[in-house]
């Protein structure tokens, strides 16, 4: 954990001298301990003082000068001098270097031990600066290696050199980033100016990294095959395959899907994490009421539980944290997924194979007579699959799945479309989660804004919805609109100067009562169907959303632009 000035000394410093006001105070103070971080950080995310100003507040203090390193720039050859395990237990980097001496930026100038050892083993002067935790957590970023250096020499050992390792240390080097840039997908995309475009996908946007030629990809290709087991004499047909990666301890799984194209082979990799693996239905940022729902639903011995969302929504990732508490229980549980996504112990997983025949309606036939308590459908995509299905959660089978839908209410008339009677959808729905991926505000560039959320045109449309108050009441008892802050990011190098950093679900869950089963057998609209829910008690995604707004984790122009 990072090393944090006396809170008491620092609220004197800050509050006694009128530059911060003690509620504003506290409340960095509670979300510090709710988050586990230095009260320094907080104070500076939640917009109450800039880090320079705090910066040479505490340095004051301390009798050293403060030095914003990430303003000023960072030597790299000083970076050096500290390796990063050292530099982040002491919370310190080097960040000048002028022969023997050195200057130190750390949040502890009072740490004279370390800094007496670090002056016998470089032989110099230290010249010690105060830096904050917050920017300290900035500079450490600098430990991540420049992907455009590393893949400019790996070309330039590969064309010049002719060196037959580099495109195997190329595709090692780019695993590694993704992984340090918290990337889900690696693109790589031949294009007609002689050149391949590598592109990762971050908080669900491309973005492109770097670029190699034309006559690396061959080698770049095969390589990504040969490690998922793919055949390297093959480039005029599609291709799919996976393999395991490791990097720093944390499992990778890595799809991989190769599309020839008229340039050359595109190629797409997924990194599906452990940490994904292992997320729980706690960790999904359900609501609690929601949460409610969904466990009610859990704790039925039959029936069925529906995720739906477009593709990349991260409905999977909800199945898989339902599926990890029925797997806690004494139960039989079998899968059919196209792809597999996650190897889980003691659950049999079927992975769908058109051409061995083995698909979603035919495994989930077989799977009936494998004697399942819990049955997971990777998705429901045509009328036998939907039959199926219905009739195996009539049959005192659990039935997890996935539907592609804009909301909750629509899956009832496309079930119905799949030729599903809507008596017996009524009867083996049990509930229906929908949900988006949102991007969240960054934390490094996030600032007040606007200054009058009351003002909002998108707030003056739904002030005075039913769902709306419905919200406000149960979110923010005895808060005004007035009094809500509002943030959004300003732009940054940690986030790509998008403003953004991170996602985050928003949901609606729809439980299946008598008022909505009546609605459903009498083939009903989806907006009557979700009309009834709001106002039976569901919260619509889109006042999800605006609940996260208030809370200041993203924007209305997110939730704007994937709730319409």
């Amino acid at each position: 954990m990072s090393f944090s000035y006396d809170r008491e000394k620092l609220k004197e410093l800050l509050v006694a001298k009128g530059q911060i006001e003690d509620l504003h105070f506290k409340a960095a103070v509670e979300d510090a301990d709710r988050l586990n971080q230095p009260v320094e950080i907080s104070l500076i995310e939640r917009g109450e003082i800039k880090d320079s100003e705090l910066g040479e507040v505490i340095a004051r203090e301390y009798g050293v000068p403060f030095a914003d390193v990430n303003e000023q720039g960072i030597d790299n050859e000083a970076f050096e001098i500290l390796p990063e395990v050292v530099a982040r237990s002491q919370n310190a980097i080097v960040f000048k270097k002028d022969g023997d001496d050195i200057s130190l930026a750390i949040t502890d100038p009072g740490n004279i031990e370390f800094i007496d050892s670090l002056e016998k083993v470089t032989k110099g002067k230290v010249t010690v600066y105060y830096t904050t935790p917050f920017g300290m957590r900035d500079a450490f970023k600098n430990y991540k290696d420049n992907i455009y250096k590393a893949v400019k020499d790996l070309i330039q050992d590969y064309e010049v050199n002719k060196n037959e390792s580099s495109p195997v240390a190329l595709v090692d080097r780019l695993l590694d980033y993704s992984y340090e840039n918290g990337a889900s997908d690696i693109h790589l995309e031949p294009a007609s100016d002689g050149f391949v475009s590598v592109r990762f996908r971050i908080d669900g946007i491309l973005y492109e990294i770097s670029r190699y030629p034309m006559n690396m990809h061959r080698p770049v290709v095969s390589r990504i095959k040969i490690m998922s087991h793919l055949r390297t004499d093959e480039q005029d047909a599609t291709q799919d395959g996976r393999f395991d990666y490791s990097k720093d301890k944390v499992k990778f799984d890595v799809r991989v899907s190769i599309l020839p194209i008229t340039h050359g082979e595109n190629v797409v990799m997924r990194i599906l994490s452990e940490k994904s693996r292992k997320m729980t239905l706690e960790d999904l940022g359900l609501l609690d009421e929601d949460m409610e729902k969904v466990k009610t639903a859990i704790d039925r011995p039959y029936g069925m539980i529906i995720v739906v969302g477009p593709t990349g929504a991260g409905k999977t990732t909800t199945l898989y944290s339902i599926m990890l508490v029925l797997n806690q229980l004494p139960i039989n549980i079998v899968t059919i997924e196209d792809p597999v996504e996650y190897s889980v112990t003691k659950v049999q997983q079927i992975q769908v194979n058109a051409k061995k025949n083995i698909t979603f309606a035919n495994g989930l036939r077989e799977i009936v007579r494998q004697d399942p308590d819990v049955i997971m459908v990777g998705e429901i995509r045509d009328n036998e699959t939907a039959s199926i299905a219905v009739n195996a959660a009539m049959t005192g089978h659990m039935l997890l799945s996935t539907m592609h839908a804009n909301d909750a209410a629509t899956i009832f008339p496309r079930l119905s479309e799949m030729g599903v009677e809507p008596f017996l959808v009524a009867s083996s729905v049990n509930v229906v989660i929908a949900q988006r991926l949102v991007r969240k505000v960054c934390s490094y560039c996030k600032i007040l804004y606007p200054p009058h959320p009351e003002n909002l045109s998108e707030i003056k449309r739904i002030k005075d919805t039913p769902e709306f108050n419905t919200l406000m009441s149960k979110h923010f008892p005895g808060q005004r609109i007035e009094d809500l802050k509002l943030y959004k990011g300003t732009g940054c190098k940690n986030c790509n100067h998008t403003g953004y950093m991170g996602r985050m679900g928003i949901f609606e869950v729809m439980e299946i009562d008598d008022d909505i089963r009546d609605l459903i057998i009498k083939k009903s609209s989806a907006s009557s169907i979700e009309s009834k829910a709001a106002e039976n008690g569901m919260i619509p995604m889109f006042y999800n959303g605006v609940g996260l707004v208030f809370k200041g984790l993203t924007t209305f122009e997110e939730i704007l632009g994937l709730t319409n």
